[in-house]
């Protein structure tokens, strides 16, 4: 892909139907599609934030992010362009990846227990067939 298809701008429209289609928890506003990830306390945010950093860092294409006690926000648009691009399309999916991430039923790795407070990390999204 060439940097002028990676910076081509989205509108308000293609970005809406992208993250209906590809990113149900993103939404578009005030020109960034944005994300709020809830967490359990303090280490969850931290942990979240980190993940974000590397990810941003290795890809070389920076979000904003805010955060408080339990949550944190990510923003993402091409500050070059100013505007949604595919950058940052690729970019949140990779987010949304890592963060939403845990071990499957058939894994051999337990994740966090569920039913311990003491442990809690993020706030995970319900799989759909949940909701």
């Amino acid at each position: 892909m060439t940097e002028r298809a990676r910076d081509r701008t989205y509108g308000e429209d293609e970005i809406k139907a992208r993250l209906a289609k590809e990113l149900p928890h993103w939404y578009y506003e005030d020109g960034w599609i944005r994300r709020k990830y809830r967490t359990n306390s303090w280490k969850g945010t931290l942990m979240v934030i980190n993940a974000v950093g590397h990810l941003a860092e290795a890809a070389w294409h920076h979000p904003d992010i805010t955060a408080s006690y339990a949550w944190v926000e990510v923003r993402l648009m091409n500050h070059a362009v100013k505007g949604v691009t595919d950058k940052d399309f690729e970019l949140a999916r990779k987010i949304e990846d890592m963060v939403q991430w845990r071990p499957g039923p058939e894994s051999a790795l337990e994740g966090t227990p569920a039913d311990d407070q003491r442990f809690a990390y993020i706030k995970y999204d319900k799989p759909a067939h949940a909701r």
